[in-house]
């Protein structure tokens, strides 16, 4: 097959959870570069919205947005079959909304650590049971969980001073129930044409969060290409995971973090 074509999304119907969110947004612009018909979804559905519009600019043949709360099966439902309803098929899932609870082990009440991990793994699995039937009527199918290093690594303490507060404990454990239940799906759903692999992104730390010039500094040191990420870092390894040039690719986690997880 021509390069072109393997990378080429055109005809393919896309799904992004937490589409306008930071890193949703770049999700989102990828697929709509590569020629694919996205759905922008998320609990806000007027970010959602007026993002796709921007991005189709008024053609909204391209890109959609819709309501989903990851926390709720209805509203997963609902968002899917009306998808199906307009398009016939959801080709690609990317799971990539979720939410965590800033709290320290010792202060963390069981509610909160609950909480982050149905922010994590839970929203994963909710969407991804509701889009299996739909993939293995189609024959086929694609799913990208956006994982995390911290599924993979711990934060380093050292890295979390002055105030800054450290990731939750419950983000990264969910982060990497994720990367567990990505290979699980990979394996018994191999069989029906459904790949599914995972991307953890590394340090992307969000504008607010880059105020603090101390803590980016610390990032940046920590990291062997001396850098943090940028959230077009990640329209590279989206796109690829999603069309045909990852065609014999399934289970894997591929990390996007300037090599933080490397030592």
């Amino acid at each position: 097959m021509d390069i072109n074509k393997l990378f080429n999304l055109k005809g393919k119907v896309i799904v992004v959870t937490g589409g306008a969110g930071y890193l949703g947004k770049a999700i989102s612009e990828a697929m709509i570069e590569a020629g694919a018909t996205v759905y922008i979804v998320s609990s806000n559905e007027e970010k959602c919205k007026n993002l796709a519009s921007d991005l189709s600019a008024g053609n909204f043949k391209l890109c959609r947005g819709m309501r989903l709360d990851i926390c709720d099966n209805s509203s997963i439902k609902n968002c899917f079959s009306k998808i199906v309803e307009e398009t016939g098929k959801i080709d690609v899932l990317i799971n990539n909304a979720s939410f965590s609870v800033p709290s320290n082990i010792e202060s963390m009440s069981e509610e909160n650590w609950l909480k982050g991990l149905d922010g994590t793994i839970n929203g994963v699995f909710r969407c991804t049971k509701a889009v299996l039937p739909l993939m293995i009527n189609q024959n086929g199918g694609v799913i990208i969980n956006i994982s995390s290093m911290y599924g993979s690594v711990s934060p380093n303490p050292d890295i979390y001073s002055d105030g800054m507060p450290n990731n939750p404990a419950n983000y990264g454990a969910g982060k990497g129930a994720i990367n567990q239940f990505t290979r699980y799906i990979a394996c018994h759903y191999g069989k029906y044409g459904i790949r599914v692999n995972a991307v953890s992104p590394g340090p992307f730390p969000n504008e607010e969060v880059q105020k603090n010039k101390k803590f980016i500094e610390q990032l940046k040191n920590k990291n062997p290409l001396k850098k943090i990420g940028k959230p077009e870092d990640l329209k590279g390894v989206v796109i690829f995971l999603a069309s045909s040039a990852s065609s014999y690719v399934t289970g894997e986690n591929i990390s996007v973090d300037g090599g933080w997880t490397a030592w």
